[in-house]
């Protein structure tokens, strides 16, 4: 399977007339695999990841952030678990962003998730991001009113002011050597229900379910318009949201394996050049452990 041809289809670099409504949670282009297959091809996917992880950490010029966003259940830890899987622990690092602490919170918006942002040669993902301060901060205001912003700077406006501020600081971060690479897992609310009913009748899952996820599906129209104008106002050529279906696990971490993939692969790695200096030297050490 060439997994490239999974990117563009759900790849929006301009997300002027982006409409949520275009993107099926159920697709899978067709295609029609079995459990085994899927599994192989991921693999695939997971192996040459990891061989361009370690041109990366190697050459020591590059950052890559990669950010999940979806609604709960959507599958961001198992996309994450087994894309990831092949990875080199050193070269990553996985930040999950809870509920924001009183400290966070004396800061601007995006403090907490900056000062966790990837080194060089490094891939950090971000399971949720800064992303949140205009989705569930604005589905439930009194989030926003704990920020406490001064009076004169909540007004209408807030959400595109935050939205040109992502931009720009996104356009600031690659221009510095750090790509991004971001994800809407777009899972289906009848899909989310059977996960939640999966996750209560599963004593092994019993402990991923709590009860405010329930409460969440009752703004499920709400978060689906800001998901959407969110996409629409920070989709660019540069930092493009791919926006992949979520109701069928296997296909949804093709897709995101891909992506990753893709974008590794435009950045040309390669192993640093040994100077000829430095290949003296290793020569000498192969004599020496030779003549020993």
């Amino acid at each position: 399977m060439n997994l490239a041809k999974l990117v563009k289809p759900y790849r929006i670099s301009d997300g002027k007339a982006f409409a949520l409504k275009a993107f099926d949670p159920d697709d899978t282009l067709g295609l029609e695999i079995d459990a085994r297959e899927a599994k192989a091809s991921l693999k695939k996917g997971v192996e040459r990841l990891s061989q361009l992880q370690e041109m990366l950490y190697a050459q020591d010029r590059w950052a890559v952030l990669v950010i999940f966003q979806a609604m709960d259940a959507a599958g961001k830890d198992s996309a994450i678990k087994h894309v990831m899987s092949g990875i080199n622990p050193q070269g990553c690092e996985v930040v999950s962003f809870k509920q924001p602490s009183g400290q966070e919170l004396d800061h601007d918006f995006m403090w907490r998730c900056l000062s966790r942002l990837p080194e060089r040669g490094r891939i950090g993902i971000f399971n949720r991001s800064y992303y949140e301060e205009t989705l569930v901060v604005r589905v439930h205001p009194e989030l926003l009113a704990a920020e406490q912003l001064p009076d004169e700077l909540m007004h209408k406006s807030i959400w595109q002011h935050r939205f040109e501020d992502i931009n720009a600081i996104e356009r600031y971060l690659i221009r510095n050597g750090t790509v991004i690479c971001k994800f809407f897992l777009n899972v289906s609310r009848k899909e989310q229900k059977k996960r939640f009913i999966d996750r209560l009748d599963d004593p092994a899952k019993n402990w991923k379910f709590s009860h405010g996820d329930v409460a969440e599906r009752q703004h499920w129209s709400e978060y689906m318009r800001a998901y959407e104008e969110m996409i629409r106002a920070t989709a660019t050529r540069e930092a493009p949201w791919h926006v992949v279906p979520a109701d069928h696990k296997w296909f949804t971490r093709l897709v995101v394996a891909a992506a990753i993939v893709d974008k590794l692969e435009s950045l040309n790695l390669a192993y640093p050049k040994v100077a000829p200096d430095m290949r003296k030297q290793l020569n000498a050490a192969r004599q020496a452990l030779e003549n020993e």
